[in-house]
């Protein structure tokens, strides 16, 4: 009888400390989730998957220089772990306060603006220049075009946001009845509203990598006032660009379709990309995109395009004690277009270099 009593005491507590242990483990066995049962841990708010895609020496990205893998550095942290993240809210009752899951938590603008640093940062530097993007101004934000199978995903796993099927938002969801103007059809579909109605996107140069992997610090030198432009998905759209140095020598440049949230009602006219004095270097063979001057880094403004026969002149600095220093010999960058991004071709630089005459009976936009 002693024996048996013991027997059943010992698996009372076997199973107790196999609860407890689930419970209290770094990953709780508890609750585990298996991925079937939850698309979230395969939506791209969850994995992040894009960097690490990018940045993999197999994709011609970052790791060809600094030969750190993905997973021993900070980045892969950039992401949101669960639904508490955006959705996590208070309520108080009879002086009580509790936790609650809500909608109306998930949908508040500064929430976003908490990880998307680069929205944050264009939206500061167009209503600073009283030029608000043409959405916010209108008090739209961010769940007024981005629904939430793009938020919570769908069950498959993306590589990119910009892999088809990633996102569904588009300008056309809203502006199904667009103005038949000369701007419109002289194209003839060959460029997505971006292209003309993106009034600047905000780059990073000089990322410096080996500051984040010491120091777990990012440290980089920003600059706007310029487009890309470059091909995605069969039409000439928008773009930005990103540079970075690791190694104190060793330099790389990423160009990338991108969407800044800087929309303008009025596209660009003709002459904005047509015949310009940048279109006119690449032309040539050389564009300068940043330079020195008065000891701060400057960069060029307006239309840039992007070709792969085009060389790109930038000044990379060292960060030394937290001071940037110009590199006067930096190696000539590794080039990557990603995002599913390509180079212009010479055939649509051929056209970009050629003046374009608005027609006079173009119709008001």
């Amino acid at each position: 009888m002693k024996v048996q009593r013991m027997l059943i005491f010992l698996a009372i507590c076997g199973t107790w400390l196999g609860y407890a242990g689930g419970f209290f483990a770094k990953e709780p066995a508890a609750f585990q989730i298996d991925q079937k049962s939850c698309f979230y841990l395969q939506s791209l708010h969850f994995t992040a998957a894009g960097m690490a895609h990018w940045y993999s020496k197999e994709n011609g990205g970052l790791e060809r220089l600094t030969g750190v893998p993905y997973t021993d550095l900070d980045c892969k942290n950039c992401h949101a772990g669960g639904c508490d993240r955006c959705h996590r809210s208070t309520r108080t009752e009879k002086d009580c306060e509790t936790l609650q899951y809500s909608i109306k938590a998930s949908k508040n603008q500064a929430m976003c603006l908490e990880c998307h640093g680069r929205e944050k940062a264009i939206i500061a530097i167009d209503h600073k220049a009283k030029e608000d993007d043409v959405h916010l101004a209108q008090g739209m934000t961010c769940t007024d075009c981005h629904s939430a199978r793009e938020m919570h995903g769908d069950g498959t796993f993306y590589i990119s946001m910009k892999q088809p099927g990633a996102m569904e938002v588009k300008c056309e969801n809203c502006h199904d009845s667009i103005k038949p103007t000369e701007s419109h059809t002289v194209h003839k579909n060959a460029l997505d509203c971006k292209s003309c109605h993106v009034r600047h996107v905000v780059s990073c140069t000089n990322c410096h990598f080996d500051t984040m992997v010491e120091k777990k610090v990012r440290k980089a030198i920003p600059v706007s006032g310029w487009v890309f432009l470059m091909n995605a998905a069969g039409k000439v759209t928008s773009a930005s660009m990103q540079t970075f140095v690791t190694k104190s020598v060793n330099t790389f440049l990423m160009f990338a379709p991108h969407m800044s949230h800087s929309i303008m009602k009025v596209g660009r006219d003709c002459d904005a990309c047509h015949a310009t004095a940048t279109m006119q270097q690449a032309q040539k063979g050389k564009i300068t995109l940043t330079w020195l001057q008065d000891g701060v880094t400057a960069n060029l403004k307006g239309v840039i395009p992007v070709l792969d026969e085009v060389e790109y002149q930038c000044v990379y600095h060292d960060l030394k004690e937290d001071k940037w220093i110009p590199i006067a010999n930096p190696a000539k960058p590794l080039r990557q277009y990603v995002a599913y991004g390509t180079p212009l071709t010479r055939e649509q630089l051929e056209r970009l270099v050629k003046k374009q005459e608005p027609p006079p009976h173009e119709m008001t936009k």
